[in-house]
């Protein structure tokens, strides 16, 4: 089995997205006038304590994001987490307890649910993605088809489940793609000839998206960092990995288009060193969580 990453914590980046997000969706959730059912039903004194409690099996990711929400709702509400972003959840598991006015909790429940149900879905579906890759040395990559201003966000989630990232922006990389090609003339090696010397400036990987036999051959000529097999059938990728250890083993080979769960494990088996999966952000079924009330404390 090949190691899985040690991910990158929760940092600055995260925290700022995150603050970004959290203003926003508490204006729209919250309104001008504030919670009209909370005012007219609960005591301003009520204390309360809460559950966040997992509904179904995953993986959790998005606590920090919960209590950005709490903070931003009230300094008043103590979160306090049971277990940390990575954790496998069983169903009935306690994420974290949350306490402090009645009014604040119920503020802040759907907007830290949402942050919490939607990350948490994100890394669960990466998960599921990873052990059907396990005994290959495949690695799972998300890509950049992310929600706007989400991004950052939820490559965190990938990362909690035990994926990879690629780029984060188009300034993180050269990624040469069909339309880039086309400005060309269709002109493979031109195209990485053009972008070897220009990251020979800034130390940025070269990766080229090829469609067909020829491009690859003369991709691999060329010798690029990395080599995407956009939906390649699996005897053609495994042609090309046979390929590419014959004349460029340095030379990484990405599978990518449409792979799901049933597919990932054969491509995995060809030999291919990334895969990448646009559903693990734009398609993750949020994981079912609740917030459970309790007694007063």
């Amino acid at each position: 089995m090949k190691p899985q990453p040690t991910p990158p914590p929760w940092g600055h980046p995260e925290t700022l997205a995150c603050r970004r997000l959290v203003e926003l969706a508490l204006a729209e959730d919250i309104g001008p006038a504030g919670d009209r059912t909370s005012l007219a039903l609960i005591d301003s004194e009520a204390e309360a304590t809460a559950a966040f409690v997992a509904r179904r099996a995953g993986v959790v990711a998005g606590l920090p994001a919960v209590e950005l929400v709490c903070l931003a709702v009230d300094p008043k509400l103590i979160l306090s987490p049971r277990v940390a972003d990575g954790t496998l959840l069983r169903r009935g598991m306690i994420l974290a307890t949350l306490s402090g006015p009645l009014r604040s909790i119920l503020k802040a429940e759907r907007t830290a649910l949402n942050f919490l149900q939607h990350l948490s879905g994100i890394a669960t579906l990466t998960r599921r993605f990873v052990r059907r890759t396990q005994g290959t040395q495949a690695r799972i990559y998300d890509t950049r088809k992310t929600l706007p201003g989400w991004r950052v966000l939820q490559k965190y989630a990938v990362r909690m489940g035990g994926g990879y990232n690629h780029r984060m922006s188009l300034s993180e990389g050269i990624l040469i793609k069909d339309n880039h090609l086309a400005a060309l003339g269709g002109q493979v090696q031109r195209a990485i000839e053009l972008a070897q010397r220009y990251s020979g400036n800034v130390e940025l990987p070269v990766e080229i998206e090829v469609e067909n036999w020829e491009q690859f051959e003369q991709a691999l000529a060329a010798r690029p960092d990395i080599i995407m097999l956009d939906n390649m059938s699996v005897p053609w990728i495994r042609r090309a990995v046979r390929r590419r250890q014959q004349a460029a083993p340095q030379v990484q080979l990405e599978a990518s288009g449409g792979i799901t769960l049933t597919t990932v494990r054969e491509i995995a088996r060809t030999g291919v060193d990334r895969i990448s999966v646009g559903a693990l952000t734009h398609s993750a079924p949020a994981l079912d969580i609740a917030l459970d009330y309790n007694s007063s404390p």
